[in-house]
C-alpha cells in the first residue's frame, strides 16, 4: 500500500468540483456505484441526512453527492426536507441523474432556512468545472470547509491495483458518534454494498469515532462510501483484509487532520491506551483523555499536570486499578515515564514533560495493565481562539 497524491479524483470513475466564493460553498461529486453511509446520532437530524439515510437505505447505491457549506440545513422543520429534495433535483436535472441516487449533504449554521436558490444560480459554474484532476479534488474539499483552516484529503493504492480516496471536512462541534463532520470516500474495487458496508462501519469505529475536539455531536455527520468498480479487480477473502486496511489507512490521516485542525488548536494531541481488559475499556480511557477539558488546557499551557490524565481515565468507565497503571508523555524525540505500575517513576521529569508539552503533536501513553485490548483517540488542546471562533460563530 503507498500514499498517492489526487484525493477522490485518484479514484477511477469519480469526477468532483467545488466553488466556495464566500461562506457558502457549494461541492459536486459524480460517481455512480454500490454505496454505504454512516450517520449522525444525534436525535436532532439535519433535513440532508434524512434524505441521504432514505437514500442509501431504499437505493444502496449513489450516482451523485451534492453538498453545501454555510448553512446546516438542520432544525428547519418540513421546508428543509423539501429544500434538501430541490438541492437532489437540481443536480439530477443538469446531469440527467435519477434524483433518488443522489446524496444531499449540508453543513454550517443550525436553525436557519437554506437560500437553495443561491445553489441553483451557482450551480452551472461548478458543473462546468466538473473533472479528475488533483485540483478538482480540491476544489470540492475547499467548498465543503467552514471553521477548517485546511482542507482535508486523502488516497492510497494497494498492491492489488485497488486505490482508496476521500475528503472530509470538521474542526469544531467534534464528538462522536460521529465526529462533526463530512466525509465522502470512494474506491474503484469491485465489491458489492454489504462488503462496503461492513468494511465503512469498522473503519469508523477505529477512527473517526475516536476523534474529539470539544464534546458536541453534530446534526449533519456523514460518512458515505461508494465503489465505482472502475479498476476491475474484485478482491479475494485475503484481500479484502489489505482493502479494510487501505480505507483506515484513508480515515486516520483524515482523523488526525481533523484533530490537528480543531478549531483554534494549537497541539495535536493523540492518546495510545494498551493493556485494556476489553476493547471498549480501552476506547473508552482513551476518548475520556482527549475529551478531558483540563488535560486539554494543560497541554495548551504546557503546564506539567500530568495527574489530569489519570483522573480522567479513572471516571471513564473503563475497568482499572490505580495500582496498575503507567503513564508516558513523548513527542519531538523524547520521551518521559511519569508512572509505573502504580508508582511515581523514579525517571520522571517535569521540566522534560513541559519540554515534550511544547511539541506541536504530542502523544500520550497510559498501560492499564489489566489485559490485552488497545485503542487509540485523538484529539486537540484548548486555547482562547476556541472559544472566540464559537463565541462569534454567527456574527
Amino acid at each position: 500500500m503507498k500514499q498517492i497524491e489526487g484525493g477522490i479524483c485518484a479514484v477511477k470513475g469519480v469526477s468532483a468540483n467545488g466553488i466556495k466564493p464566500g461562506k457558502m460553498g457549494i461541492a459536486v461529486i459524480r460517481a455512480e456505484g454500490p454505496a454505504a453511509g454512516v450517520f449522525t446520532k444525534n436525535k436532532v437530524v439535519a433535513a440532508p441526512v434524512t434524505l441521504s439515510k432514505g437514500v442509501i437505505e431504499t437505493q444502496q447505491r449513489l450516482s451523485a453527492i451534492i453538498a453545501n457549506s454555510g448553512n446546516a440545513n438542520a432544525f428547519t422543520g418540513d421546508d428543509g426536507f423539501l429544500d434538501a429534495m430541490e438541492m437532489a433535483a437540481a443536480l439530477s436535472e443538469k446531469l440527467d441523474l435519477d434524483p433518488n441516487t443522489v446524496a444531499v449533504a449540508s453543513t454550517g449554521v443550525i436553525g436557519r432556512r437554506l437560500d437553495v436558490s443561491w445553489i441553483r444560480e451557482h450551480l452551472p459554474e461548478v458543473l462546468q468545472g466538473l473533472g479528475s484532476s488533483p485540483e478538482c479534488s480540491r476544489a470540492a474539499a475547499k467548498a465543503i470547509m467552514t471553521t477548517d483552516k485546511a482542507l482535508k484529503e486523502s488516497a492510497v493504492e494497494l498492491e492489488c491495483g485497488i486505490r482508496i480516496g476521500a475528503i472530509a471536512k470538521g474542526s469544531g462541534m467534534i464528538e462522536p458518534n460521529m465526529a462533526t463532520m463530512l466525509c465522502f470516500a470512494y474506491t474503484d474495487a469491485n465489491v458489492p454494498a454489504d462488503v462496503l458496508d461492513a468494511a465503512l462501519r469498522r473503519a469508523v469505529d477505529k477512527t473517526f469515532n475516536m476523534v474529539v475536539v470539544d464534546g458536541d455531536t453534530s446534526t449533519n455527520d456523514m460518512v458515505l462510501f461508494t465503489s465505482t468498480c472502475k479498476s476491475g479487480v474484485k478482491p479475494c477473502l485475503e484481500c479484502l483484509d489489505e482493502f479494510e486496511e487501505g480505507l483506515i489507512y484513508v480515515f486516520t490521516d483524515l482523523a488526525k487532520k481533523m484533530a490537528k485542525d480543531g478549531e483554534g488548536a494549537t497541539k495535536l494531541i493523540e492518546v495510545k491506551v494498551v493493556g485494556a481488559k476489553t476493547h471498549e475499556d480501552a476506547m473508552l480511557a482513551a476518548k475520556s483523555i482527549v475529551r478531558s477539558p483540563l488535560v486539554k488546557s494543560a497541554i495548551f499551557g504546557k503546564d506539567p499536570n500530568w495527574g489530569r490524565v489519570v483522573a480522567a481515565a479513572g471516571y471513564s468507565g473503563a475497568e482499572l486499578e490505580q495500582e496498575r497503571l503507567s503513564l508516558s508523555f513523548s513527542g519531538g524525540g523524547e520521551e518521559v515515564e511519569l508512572v509505573k505500575s502504580g508508582e511515581i517513576s523514579r525517571a520522571s521529569d517535569l521540566s522534560l514533560l513541559k519540554r515534550i508539552m511544547a511539541n506541536e503533536e504530542i502523544i500520550i501513553a497510559l498501560d492499564l495493565g489489566m489485559g490485552e485490548e488497545s485503542a487509540t483517540a485523538w484529539g486537540c488542546d484548548l486555547t482562547y481562539d476556541y472559544v472566540r471562533i464559537n463565541a462569534e460563530y454567527t456574527t
